[in-house]
């Protein structure tokens, strides 16, 4: 399969961001996307609602279903799965990509910031794999991806921000479990994570640290995304994939396209060892 014409697609963040250039790229195939967030109005210091993608997606030629969502809320989600599989005739495809970070060390880090990161990296992430699963394991082809990094246990990765790297490795530790739990239906489970930063509204969590000139574009995370999602789910699943890997797997090599600024110096993201 080289297509998502047709797959619907239940993507969370999808306001902005990666989230939306993965909806993006699965509409220009044709497919239908369940637009999953909070935003349903503009924010005052962040872009882009789940209207604004709901039409760009229609544009691009898909189908779109723009949903106000708090994935924390299991009643919530459960309810927006079964509206969307009743308007799209099932879900094909669960993208976890709505995440909270904070990045600060013990200390610093307020509860209900703690509390926040594990709501909606860890919980929120369960509750959607839970609440597809029913969908899931009757679709053709059906993958869940989490974005979300390797499960590196290194202690540089935990000291400066604790709470942060527990909160995003328990997407990572779903990926691990539930790949191994749903094999036998066919449903695979994976996580992408980029190579370098990524130039999102995430980025002023950083207190301005990295520069978006230093940064690639959401697009090299949709095409990567794009080039899992149209794997055969049971040859699939279980792994932790880099953007820029899946890419080279599929012949794309040369990524100056994806930087917001071609030959500037490019920032790693986190977890990873050079």
């Amino acid at each position: 399969m080289t297509t998502l014409k047709d797959k619907t697609l239940f993507i969370t963040g999808a306001s902005r961001g990666i989230g939306e250039a993965i909806a993006l790229r699965a509409a220009a195939d044709g497919a239908n996307i369940v637009i999953a967030a909070k935003t349903d109005r503009p924010h005052r210091k962040l872009p882009g609602t789940i209207h604004t993608v709901a039409s760009a997606v229609e544009a691009a030629g898909g189908r779109a279903m723009s949903m106000k969502l708090d994935i924390r809320d299991e009643d919530s989600v459960a309810d927006a799965m079964g509206e969307a599989a009743g308007e799209f005739g099932g879900i094909d495809i669960l993208v976890n990509n709505a995440s909270a970070i904070y990045l600060a060390p013990t200390p610093e880090v307020p509860m209900k910031r703690f509390d926040l990161m594990f709501g909606v990296n860890v919980r929120g992430t369960f509750v959607c794999s839970q609440a597809a699963y029913p969908y899931l394991k009757k679709a053709d082809n059906p993958h869940i991806l989490n974005l979300s990094p390797p499960l590196n246990m290194r202690p540089e990765w935990f000291a400066p921000h604790v709470a942060y790297t527990m909160a995003k490795y328990g997407m990572s530790m779903c990926v691990l479990g539930m790949a191994e739990e749903f094999r036998g239906e066919g449903i695979a489970v994976n996580a992408l994570w980029p190579r370098t930063v990524i130039a999102t509204a995430a980025l002023a969590m950083l207190g301005g640290s990295v520069k978006p000139e230093n940064c690639r574009k959401p697009a090299i995370m949709a095409d990567a995304a794009h080039a899992i999602l149209t794997r055969p789910a049971r040859e699939a699943t279980g792994n932790f994939y880099i953007d820029d890997e899946v890419l080279a797997a599929i012949g794309v090599t040369d990524l100056d396209a994806y930087a917001v600024e071609p030959g500037n110096k490019l920032i790693p993201d986190l977890f990873l060892n050079p």
